[in-house]
């Protein structure tokens, strides 16, 4: 006999679904959040591995004369050739990387429609070294301790003029935090003149704890801020150390100056309230360089 309808309707559904399965749930939006951010973390992986390129005819020698390490120099076939294109190419050949020659429309494609001026250059990704590394090789060195950490700068070109400082007054190397940080790209080893090819730079997941593990290996760790309660003419920078300094807008993050154990300020004119970070960097290096040569 055929069930009537009551008996259909009391009939089970099968097994409840997990409530990450069932959509509205608060574990289901949790769930999908997750996956989004993961997917978003890949990405970031992704384009971090990806080659750069660098566009323009201006751009390319620069980054060619500054010892970028390139892949591969594209050339658009059939352009008006000037001196810039001539030394990018001698330049490139010298130093082992291949130069093609492509169809305009192939390096239109490869730079996704951004101005070229008919020359591209595909530059691979930085490597960078390890907090703990930079920290042995200065040990090594037989000469105090100098770093420079920088607390989430943004703009990359303040990263190579940094590096390029530091390279510059007897340096060991730089460290950078390794999330909402400017990176080394191509424009920032451009501004560092070529010195990103000399002196180490390394990322840090968490800047605050690499710091303060330096600082229990015994260096000193000196906050730079127009703030900071040492004047530049009352510090002695002769010790192994390590310089931080702060962001463009907001200066040393909370955990970091608290680490400190200096904040140092350098003195002013009445009629200029601050400097560039990347110039106010070189000025503090300039001096803990002479202490150390008069130290001597």
């Amino acid at each position: 006999m055929a069930p009537g309808p009551r008996r259909r309707g009391l009939r089970g559904k099968g097994p409840t679904p997990p409530a990450t399965a069932r959509t509205g749930h608060p574990a289901a939006r949790r769930a999908a959040a997750q996956e989004a951010a993961k997917t978003r973390a890949r990405a970031v992986r992704q384009a971090a591995d990806a080659p750069e390129w660098v566009l323009g005819r201006n751009p390319v020698l620069e980054c060619l004369r500054a010892k970028v390490p390139a892949v591969e120099l594209l050339v658009a076939s059939g352009i008006d050739a000037d001196e810039r294109v001539a030394e990018s190419v001698r330049i490139a050949g010298n130093v082992g990387v291949p130069v093609t020659e492509v169809a305009r429309f192939e390096l239109d494609r490869r730079s996704s429609g951004a101005p070229h001026q008919g020359i591209g250059l595909r530059v691979r990704p930085y490597e960078y070294h390890h907090p703990e590394d930079l920290l042995t090789e200065a040990e090594n060195s037989g000469r105090p301790a100098l770093f420079v950490a920088l607390d989430h700068i943004s703009d990359p070109r303040n990263l190579g003029a940094v590096v390029r400082s530091a390279a510059a007054f007897g340096g060991h190397g730089v460290l950078i935090p390794n999330r909402r940080s400017a990176s080394l790209t191509a424009i920032a080893w451009r501004t560092s003149a070529g010195a990103a090819a000399r002196l180490p730079v390394a990322q840090a997941p968490n800047l605050a704890r690499s710091l303060k593990q330096w600082q229990e290996r015994g260096l000193l760790l000196v906050g730079l801020d127009a703030e900071g309660d040492t004047s530049l003419d009352d510090f002695t920078g002769t010790e192994p150390l390590a310089l931080v300094v702060g962001s463009e807008g907001k200066g040393l993050s909370r955990l970091v100056r608290e680490s400190c154990d200096f904040v140092v300020s350098i003195p002013m004119s009445g009629q200029v309230e601050s400097l560039n970070v990347s110039v106010a960097t070189g000025v503090v290096l300039g001096e803990i360089a002479r202490q150390r040569r008069n130290a001597r």
